[in-house]
C-alpha cells in the first residue's frame, strides 16, 4: 500500500514467491486490511481534493517513495 498523509492511494500486487514467504505473509497479516469500497472512496477523496498523487503534481516530502508507473 502507498499512503498519502495516511491515507491510502494505490498498491502494487505482491510477486508470486512473495505470497508463499512465510515473514512477508506474517507481517502483511499484522496490517489493518483494506476492502475495495475503502480504497475507492479514498481515492475519490483524494481526486476530489486534487491530492491524488498519481494525477496532480504536488510538493511531496520523499517522492522517491512513490510507485515508478
Amino acid at each position: 500500500m502507498y499512503f498519502i498523509q495516511n491515507v491510502p492511494f494505490t498498491f502494487d500486487e505482491l510477486p508470486e514467491f512473495a505470497m508463499h514467504d512465510a515473514e512477508i505473509l506474517e507481517m502483511a497479516n499484522g496490517q489493518k486490511c483494506w476492502s475495495a469500497d475503502d480504497l475507492y472512496r479514498t481515492y475519490n477523496y483524494l481526486v476530489e481534493e486534487e491530492c491524488h498523487p498519481l494525477l496532480f503534481e504536488l510538493e511531496l516530502e520523499n517522492p522517491e517513495l512513490l510507485p515508478v508507473d
